[in-house]
């Protein structure tokens, strides 16, 4: 079984940040570096750990800004995965797939998806849960 995470609005609270979307056109990074985790990261990292344990694969499948720079876009993929070090350090991660804008992701992966984006759980089909299942689902796992 895979497990798949998108970051931003799932696990990172870059929404939450002060002029988020005027730094992402700006092309600074402050608000992917400095967003608060929406989730419990220590209780996170245990029910990871105990899936993977139990023979399940982890990884993050979020994508970069829209309509960014590849530059920008590469700088993006740095801060996201140092805030995965820094807020889930303990977690081995299967694979980090940062993938642009747009590209639909169950063309990327398979198995279960957290993501907050409607579209994305829709285009997902079956597995795909709203972040507030997060608890529910890897209970079971």
């Amino acid at each position: 079984m895979n497990i798949w995470f998108d970051m931003d609005g799932t696990i990172a609270d870059l929404y939450g940040e002060k002029d988020w979307l005027a730094d992402i056109e700006a092309e600074n990074a402050r608000p992917f570096k400095n967003a608060r985790p929406l989730v419990n990261c220590n209780r996170l990292a245990k029910a990871l750990h105990k899936a993977q344990r139990n023979g399940a694969k982890i990884g993050v499948l979020t994508w970069t800004p829209k309509g960014t720079s590849a530059a920008y876009n590469e700088k993006v993929a740095g801060v996201k995965k140092a805030w995965l070090a820094k807020h889930l350090k303990s977690v081995y991660w299967d694979e980090i797939k940062i993938i642009p804008y747009g590209v639909p992701k169950q063309e990327q992966a398979n198995g279960i998806l957290f993501d907050d984006e409607e579209r994305n759980r829709t285009n997902w089909g079956e597995g795909a849960y709203e972040p507030n299942k997060i608890w529910e689902v890897l209970a079971v796992v």
